[in-house]
């Protein structure tokens, strides 16, 4: 498909323009729009969530650069903790020059031409998206180097900020997280609410007992001498390590109906949105908040998002790591949980970022071929289409520029690490037949194709490497470098 082609190659060129390897020794962070534009002030947000899969297997060099910009404003972030009453690291929503809190207080409302509170600090998941980074850097390269120099300070640090913000319900028997709000930014607060955030979002708390888990680990793969050193560099107790251990098995996950999981605690209260009217309407409806608002209305009363929230889980973690972070917190996982999670927030979302149709393409891959591919193609077209009336003017969006490259290699071709052992699982998109791409994994260069039936990975022989493990299901084989293997899929 030459349109396909070409718009891969946009994207691509515009992600190597931002993410040079020449960037990779600077003091630089990565903004969400680039540098062609000056949308957002050129500040850094959680969009390298999907900038940073792609990346690891490209120019990992350059992940790691980018992860150090993080590393060297940790000073600001405990002062952030520690002023808002926490422990740990609090890096900011919206990060400047020198890490600090850059997010704006009110924003301007086109529709009515009024200013309007901003509440949008309170997206402390920020937190959970750099431990995810940082983590699937270490697991994609194998950088142990920078995992013990840096890396597990910061994992460590985000851990205990977030086992500072939870607190323990005894009725339930569970962990909370209150004041906070989700990927969605419609939801500000719950309505009537003069407490700002909302309680228990299920996409904050599940990452939360997650990294707690890993935080664990972490902790494990450092030598004796260099754990001992670091704990006693930040201070950390056992009792707060035992925390991080009960709050992966005890974090409270809000669920209303049929096993849907709550976007947060309180949503199913709220009222149903007629979104045929507000089609007929206003046509582009990407924006609700804005619209609603000018007709003297408040989003926090509806079931609706602006993107991925709850499901954005889905999308992070392969089906089976989703399944056992649900059943190591004691919540039932059935079949259908990710069909009938995705079938009833798409018909909510109004997908205002262009963040939103990567993520629901990538959890409908393998659910529903066809209608992944209609979103994929939506996200593709973001910025060559302009497709939010005027936003790529002011910077193109690095988040869907990288992330429609992630969801080729990572959810089409279906590639994953676990352990030292990269493994590919393609999915049944007719539209991939004949694809074939470039990978780094543990310094070896791949070729990865695809044609009716198999996959091939070949190493090139570039210096004197290991071999690395590649797999398919439980076929699992040693690939030399100037090897080559074929399995079927």
């Amino acid at each position: 498909d030459d349109r396909v082609q070409l718009l891969l190659r946009l994207h691509i060129s515009h992600v190597l323009q931002v993410c040079s390897p020449h960037t990779a020794d600077l003091d630089a962070g990565l903004p969400a729009r680039g540098l062609n534009g000056e949308a957002y002030r050129g500040h850094i947000f959680w969009d390298e969530l999907y900038i940073y899969p792609f990346l690891n297997f490209r120019l990992p060099e350059v992940t790691r650069g980018f992860l150090l910009y993080r590393y060297r404003r940790m000073d600001e972030a405990r002062s952030a903790a520690k002023e808002a009453g926490f422990r740990g690291a609090m890096f900011p929503w919206q990060s400047g020059s020198d890490g600090q809190e850059e997010t704006q207080v009110v924003h301007l409302n086109p529709n009515s031409g009024k200013w309007e509170p901003d509440l949008s600090h309170n997206q402390r998941h920020v937190n959970a998206a750099i431990f995810y980074n940082v983590w699937n850097y270490y697991e994609a390269t194998g950088d142990y180097a920078f995992l013990r120099d840096y890396g597990a300070e910061m994992l460590l640090e985000i851990a205990r900020f977030w086992s500072s913000i939870a607190h323990y319900n005894p009725e339930r028997d569970r962990y909370e997280i209150h004041g906070v709000m989700g990927p969605d930014e419609f939801h500000e607060k719950l309505p009537g609410s003069d407490e700002e955030g909302l309680r228990n979002n299920a996409y904050t708390n599940v990452m939360v007992a997650w990294l707690s888990e890993v935080a664990g680990e972490v902790l494990n793969l450092l030598s004796e001498r260099r754990r001992e050193s670091l704990r006693e560099k930040i201070g950390l107790t056992g009792e707060e390590v035992e925390k991080w251990g009960e709050m992966s098995r005890k974090m409270f996950v809000p669920f209303h109906g049929d096993g849907i999981i709550s976007q947060f605690e309180g949503y199913e209260d709220l009222e149903d949105l007629d979104w045929d009217h507000y089609r007929e309407e206003y046509g582009n409806i990407q924006r609700l908040d804005r619209i609603l608002r000018a007709e003297g209305e408040d989003p926090d009363r509806y079931k609706l998002a602006k993107q991925a929230d709850a499901v954005l889980l889905f999308f992070l973690f392969p089906e089976g790591n989703i399944e056992g972070l649900l059943e190591r917190l004691d919540y039932d996982y059935e079949p259908d949980t990710i069909r009938k999670n995705i079938d009833y927030y798409d018909h909510r979302t109004s997908h205002g970022s262009t963040l939103s149709y990567v993520a629901h393409a990538g959890i409908l891959a393998g659910l529903d071929p066809e209608s992944s591919w209609e979103r994929y193609m939506v996200a593709l077209e973001s910025d060559i289409g302009d497709v939010q009336g005027g936003t790529t003017q002011e910077g193109i969006h690095m988040g869907v520029m990288a992330g429609t490259l992630d969801l080729i290699q990572r959810v089409y071709a279906g590639s994953k690490v676990h352990g030292d052992t990269l493994y590919f699982n393609p999915k049944p998109v007719k539209q991939l037949e004949g694809l074939s791409f470039p990978m780094r994994f543990r310094g070896i260069r791949l070729e990865t194709s695809l044609q009716e039936g198999t996959i091939t990975v070949s190493a090139q022989a570039d210096g004197l490497r290991r071999p690395v493990k590649i797999g398919v299901g439980d076929d699992v084989r040693e690939l030399k470098p100037g090897g080559s293997e074929t399995f079927e899929i």
